[in-house]
């Protein structure tokens, strides 16, 4: 899915490169403006809330940090649950922790243990989709709780990255829903 064009300049037109940030030679895609524009935030919301009724989503997982941000009120607007996914020992009481690999080491997202339930829906949340390392652990994390993966969305698809090629397997058919993608 690609937003309509319409929407699509609208995003677009509120996210701003950054060059050279966190390090030389990075382009980074800040979407502080769009959150500041309610018009443009609320834009967002709305096209993801749609996707919750299209893909009958129970509850809502929002990716550490940013996707708290958007998953958020979209859980809200849709009138189902939100799930956090964060970093390892970040979240009190019992977790389901997932470990994936990153460029240099490895890393841990967790869920709590009982977020979720079998059958539950769920719809992964998230803002930029670069290479899928975190995307493809939280689709394991959902699977490992009991539920179904109903799809994955974010704002914004680093194509060149082959994010989405990685998640292929993991996603197992469900669909992945880009608004934008660069």
């Amino acid at each position: 899915m690609s937003a309509p064009a319409e929407l699509r300049e609208l995003l677009i037109s509120r996210i701003t490169d950054i060059p050279d940030y966190p390090q030389p030679g990075v382009m980074f895609k800040d979407i502080t403006p769009l959150l500041a524009d309610p018009a443009a935030f609320g834009a967002l919301t709305e096209a993801f809330a749609e996707l919750c009724g299209q893909h009958r989503v129970d509850k809502i997982v929002g990716l550490e940090a940013r996707g708290f941000i958007l998953a958020a009120p979209v859980a809200v607007r849709a009138g189902v649950g939100f799930v956090p996914v964060r970093k390892a020992g970040k979240l009190p009481g019992t977790t389901l922790g997932q470990s994936y690999e990153l460029e240099y080491g490895t890393a841990e997202i967790e869920i709590h243990s009982d977020a979720l339930a079998p059958g539950d829906r769920v719809l992964v949340i998230d803002d930029v989709l670069a290479t899928g390392g975190t995307a493809d652990a939280s689709l394991q994390l959902i699977r490992r709780a009991g539920a179904e993966v109903a799809g994955l969305a974010v704002l914004l698809e680093l194509g060149f990255l082959a994010g989405r090629q990685r998640l292929e397997p993991g996603l197992k058919g469900a669909p992945l829903e880009a608004l934008i993608t660069v």
